[in-house]
């Protein structure tokens, strides 16, 4: 049931409802409009933490920040090490995965104050609250590994044409505890929210250079037992290959978040659809949005015509409650329309735009 009072927002007589449901989504405007209206104009202050919005826990560090803390610490503590034991055996292998672990370091210290930032409460300026930080942090982890790849891959062509002398036993010690270092960082975060790029970002970073971290083993023993100099840029070239592909998939998934793209795996055509026939007062639902703010905040705008507009309240819970229970959007503005929709002339096209 919609609770709430119709207040007027213009000379014509046009009302809005404010409603709270008792369903997931805390706070939905109801909106029946004049034609200058459009549901990009909603006044958004709803949006703030005081409607039951916030639900990102507000302490300093939680579970996924320490992870990310303690990540950044051996990250970076293995950086100086294999630094120094690259330059010392003169191996390219060790020297591409400390420069590798040197943006590790940065992509999780970059992460971490993503999902700080991420949870600062909105304010005037941004309705949405931060959460969009960790998606630029997972695109902005996705740009260092293009970068990152050049270079290793540059230095590996150089090598193949010139190969340098190789201290293959100091250079198979330091790849060894690099590979054990790395393990247990991915460890430490493996299981992120499949939504979470920022998450997703930083493990991206180790996993490559957990690859680069094998390469340096197996480079090693190739020199060490076969007297194969080249394998040592050889395998770091194909290293880099990896991650290359990689990092093209970060960098597509965070630029569709923050080109508000539609979720993954959803149809707004089908969501739609199914919205139809969610109440029996429903008349049609056209120029259906979703998107996704940050990790798992999926939201959602849409028109809908009824039968009857005394049974808005109605409406509003069952759309409620399926697009909550059946897609996991947590945060829908509905615009009820009167008998046309008012915004044909600006885009909406009635019934076939979405």
């Amino acid at each position: 049931m919609c609770m709430g009072r119709s207040v007027p927002i213009d000379a014509t007589g046009a009302t809005r409802r404010d409603c709270v449901t008792g369903q997931a989504v805390p706070s939905i405007r109801v909106m029946s409009t004049t034609p200058a209206h459009s549901h990009h104009d909603h006044d958004h202050a709803h949006h703030g933490h005081a409607n039951g919005h916030d639900h990102h826990d507000h302490s300093h560090f939680g579970g996924r920040e320490r992870k990310l803390i303690f990540a950044f610490v051996l990250t970076a503590l293995m950086m100086v090490v294999e630094v120094v034991g690259g330059v010392w055996s003169g191996s390219l292998a060790l020297v591409a995965d400390a420069g590798h672990m040197l943006i590790d370091a940065l992509a999780l210290l970059l992460a971490v104050m993503g999902a700080w930032f991420a949870k600062r409460p909105a304010d005037a300026r941004r309705s949405y609250g931060y959460g969009r930080l960790e998606v630029l942090a997972g695109f902005v982890n996705a740009l260092t590994q293009f970068a990152l790849v050049a270079f290793i891959a540059y230095e590996a062509i150089t090598r193949l044409f010139q190969p340098t002398e190789i201290l293959s036993g100091m250079m198979l010690v330091v790849a060894v505890v690099g590979l054990l270092v790395n393990l247990l960082v991915l460890r430490t975060l493996h299981g992120h929210a499949h939504d979470d790029v920022n998450l997703a970002g930083a493990t991206l970073h180790v996993l490559g250079d957990l690859l680069g971290s094998v390469a340096a083993v197996v480079a090693a023993l190739l020199v060490r037992w076969k007297g194969w100099n080249w394998a040592d840029p050889a395998l770091s070239l194909l290293v880099s290959l990896l991650i290359l592909n990689s990092a093209w998939r970060l960098l597509r998934r965070s630029a569709h978040i923050l080109l508000e793209g539609v979720p993954e795996g959803m149809d707004t055509g089908v969501v739609a659809e199914a919205l139809r026939g969610a109440d029996a007062s429903i008349r049609d639902i056209h120029h259906v949005h979703v998107w996704q703010l940050a990790s798992g905040s999926r939201m959602a705008t849409l028109h809908v015509e009824l039968h009857d507009n005394d049974r808005s309240g109605a409406a509003i819970m069952a759309i409620n409650q399926m697009l909550a229970e059946r897609y996991g959007i947590q945060h829908v503005t509905v615009q009820v329309d009167p008998e046309h929709c008012p915004d044909q002339q600006r885009g909406c096209a009635g019934h076939g735009h979405r």
